[in-house]
């Protein structure tokens, strides 16, 4: 393991010697491969759940299949199962899964996770307000939800501690440079008081009354814009226990995507990153091509919604179905979808292996801690 200077990251039982947690990556983009050797480096490696059923993987593991029939469960929740089992057999590591709050079988697939050992939830893209309802007696299953704001972290730890006396195990704080679906308004995403710098510290200093009410420690993990081993550095001395980053691990090999999609990262400039109007409600961070031009002129409406699969997706009025639309970039198709990247996503200039990437972030955070200790 790579040299961090003590700053590894502990969830309860579960201690990290690496402060980095991968992000979630839906379509498929962070799969068991990913996730796997993410853990294997000292991370915490994230499967996404969303949307697993829709893709072409076929279903090889009969097990899963039975106990999807006998349970009920839908392909998205069978498949999410196969991966949690594969990765669990790549690594001894720490393994999460991120869960977006806003798709149509949230609590099922927290509940599935949870029944399988996943070691963590991630849970966003809204308010994950009774997820400890999947947890069942006895498991060790960590609960964090993905949070905006300090107001977010209040109302979650008040819903959850009165409601269901749990209290989060940890919170990741998203800031408006990440990739993806964002947390804030058109304006916020600009706003210099919404940056990550400035949100950290009002999310410690709210978890700090949480852990003074309630008598536990309760981690505060940053994510959105964070790409260098600098950037680790920085955000641990704001008070921040680890970080998430997600677009830095695209372009590794061991990313489950095709290697279309990871050189789309590599080959795009600054000005290809842009918003968009997700279908399901909320601001993006994407790719900006041929497919989201037309989609916006109204050429990519599909006549029927094939999934149901987010609550929040109007379907009358999409734009495009967002499923299709990521899975078809998830296997190269880009003409046919696109990709979701983070705002330093420009910077990657290669692909790597998630080994070496490691490597590098861990010399970076070497190098600033050294500078930092003799300024001090």
């Amino acid at each position: 393991m790579f040299d961090w200077h003590g700053k590894g990251l502990k969830l309860g039982d579960l201690k990290l010697p690496t402060p980095i947690v991968q992000g979630g990556m839906g379509i498929g983009v962070s799969g068991k491969r990913l996730a796997a050797a993410v853990a294997d480096q000292g991370g915490i490696g994230v499967i996404s759940a969303v949307g697993l059923g829709f893709m072409g993987t076929p279903l090889t593991d009969t097990d899963v299949i039975a106990q999807a029939e006998k349970n009920g469960e839908t392909r998205n929740i069978s498949v999410l199962r196969q991966e949690i089992r594969k990765a669990k057999q790549m690594t001894t590591g720490v393994l999460g899964v991120n869960i977006m709050v806003a798709i149509s079988e949230f609590a099922q697939t927290a509940k599935a996770a949870v029944e399988e050992g996943i070691d963590v939830i991630f849970a966003g893209a809204g308010l994950p307000l009774d997820l400890p309802e999947c947890l069942k007696e006895g498991g060790r299953t960590k609960l964090v939800p993905i949070i905006s704001s300090a107001k977010g972290a209040k109302l979650i730890a008040k819903r959850w501690i009165s409601r269901h006396n749990y209290v989060p195990d940890a919170f990741v704080v998203e800031g408006p440079m990440a990739g993806g679906h964002l947390g804030f308004s058109k304006e916020q995403i600009e706003d210099p008081a919404y940056r990550l710098e400035a949100l950290v510290p009002q999310v410690v200093e709210e978890v700090g009354k949480i852990e003074e009410q309630t008598g536990k420690t309760i981690p505060v993990i940053a994510g959105g814009g964070v790409y260098t081993g600098a950037d680790i550095y920085r955000i641990l001395s704001l008070g921040a226990s680890g970080v998430q980053m997600a677009t830095r691990f695209v372009a590794t090999e061991e990313c489950d995507a095709d290697i279309a999609f990871k050189q789309a990262y590599v080959n795009c400039t600054k000005e290809d990153i842009g918003i968009i109007e997700s279908p399901v409600g909320l601001p993006g961070r994407a790719l900006m091509n041929g497919f989201l031009s037309e989609a916006k002129q109204g050429l990519r409406h599909p006549k029927v919604c094939p999934r149901h699969c987010i609550i929040t997706c109007g379907e009358e009025n999409a734009p495009y179905c967002i499923s299709s639309a990521l899975i078809s970039a998830y296997y190269g198709k880009l003409d046919n979808g696109f990709a979701f990247i983070g705002a330093n996503g420009y910077r990657i200039k290669e692909i790597t292996t998630v080994e070496k990437l490691f490597s590098e972030l861990a010399a970076e955070f070497d190098e600033e801690f050294a500078q930092n200790e003799r300024v001090r």
